[in-house]
């Protein structure tokens, strides 16, 4: 049963949730397993696996005090709804917008958050470099958070025109951080913001290390930023 392996891989991790917290993780899992069957949201399947590396994973980009009073986060290129729903379903206070290119992933995700009873939490259908141009979005997120999605440097530039000045933007890695925060200082620079402090995270049963680099927005990115579709990915900063 999910269940019983998932607060197996909380005690380990050091994580404790309330009953209600742990079946809306486990409701969460037998609609994605159930919509995996028909729509590709995930190649992980395992219970332990998702329990692991989805669930306990998008909890650990969470950190006391750099969220401490600040409510509107936006999950950048969300997927299958990680971080997002994870973080919205323990830290309920949050106000969470997930951003996604494909319709039908927002399609499952509303029913979920229907599901989920889940308030102040909406998706938005967009490509990232439109995101960021769109006056809804720039400059109105505290944080913004993103797993998976592209090299530092390219995610930079889709995230930090999100933030307001002071933000946050937590980008989760998992291999070669390192290298990607190297490649990605001149962008950082250019998009008006500093790194704040990285943190390596242990997750239960597994060898490789998860990394979170957060990064603070301490000036206006200038209004050239996000550039159209393509051109980060092919000319990145």
């Amino acid at each position: 049963m999910f269940k019983e392996v998932f607060l197996e891989k909380l005690a380990q991790a050091n994580i404790h949730l309330s009953v209600q917290q742990t079946e809306k993780f486990c409701m969460y899992y037998q609609m994605l397993i159930k919509t995996n069957n028909v729509l590709n949201l995930t190649a992980i399947t395992e219970e332990s696996a998702v329990a692991v590396k989805h669930f306990i994973d998008s909890l650990t980009v969470y950190e006391q005090a750099l969220f401490a009073g600040k409510k509107t986060v936006c999950d950048l290129g969300t997927g299958a709804g990680f971080p997002g729903i994870p973080l919205k379903i323990v830290y309920d206070g949050l106000e969470v917008t997930l951003i996604d290119s494909l319709a039908k992933r927002l399609n499952f995700l509303d029913k979920l958050i229907e599901e989920l009873t889940l308030k102040k939490i909406k998706t938005f259908h967009s490509r990232a470099e439109d995101a960021g141009q769109n006056t809804a979005h720039r400059r109105k997120y505290d944080i913004v958070v993103s797993r998976a999605v592209a090299p530092l440097n390219i995610l930079c530039e889709y995230c930090l025109p999100l933030l307001k000045t002071e933000g946050i933007f937590a980008a989760m890695k998992a291999k070669q951080a390192k290298q990607e925060i190297q490649e990605a200082q001149n962008a950082i620079k250019i998009l008006g913001a500093e790194i704040k402090s990285i943190k390596e995270v242990a997750l239960p049963g597994l060898q490789d290390k998860r990394t979170v680099i957060y990064i603070k927005k301490i000036s206006e990115t200038p209004k050239m930023y996000p550039r159209k579709a393509g051109i980060p990915e092919k000319k990145p900063l």
